[in-house]
């Protein structure tokens, strides 16, 4: 896993990251996303009506999906020496693919951009989201992390 500092993090744009391990999206993890959000839509939910879909199958929610992002984040790059990183959002979320009951995705990761702002740094990083045995990606999309320097986290 790359690791950057302050320093070497501010050249680092068109590092290729890598990818993360690889996750199961199987029904419980689907139905226990469906009850923490409230989003019971039966695509997702109910086996037997999903199977006459076009997808033949429920399908994970692509909120789901994103969400599985932080976690790919975490297992593809580190920073050290830093005093603080946040997630200052997304950019242009896709969800291009869905992704079926009993899936493997897992996040592949390149900074694409990091930029200088008034209280550090800003870095771009583009997460895909590849399902297992599919060409097209789940999810593409670009996370803002704001990186403030180590003598000082007191501004966002």
């Amino acid at each position: 896993m790359p690791t950057f500092t302050y320093v070497t993090l501010a050249t680092a744009a068109g590092t290729d990251l890598g990818h993360s391990r690889w996750i199961d999206i199987d029904q419980p993890r689907i139905n226990a996303f469906a009850e923490i959000t409230e989003d019971r839509q039966w695509i997702h939910v109910d086996p037997d009506r999903a199977e006459s879909s076009p997808f033949g199958s429920t399908i994970a929610h692509g909120y789901l999906t994103l969400s599985l992002v932080a976690a790919f984040l975490d297992e593809i790059f580190h920073l050290e020496g830093v005093g603080l990183s946040i997630n200052y959002g997304t950019d242009r979320v896709r969800f291009p693919h869905p992704v079926k009951v009993d899936s493997r995705v897992r996040g592949r990761g390149e900074i694409v951009d990091v930029a200088a702002i008034s209280t550090g740094l800003q870095a771009t990083v583009r997460i895909t989201v590849e399902i297992d045995g599919t060409d097209r990606p789940a999810c593409i999309t670009d996370v803002l992390i704001r990186i403030l320097p180590a003598d000082d986290f007191t501004q966002v």
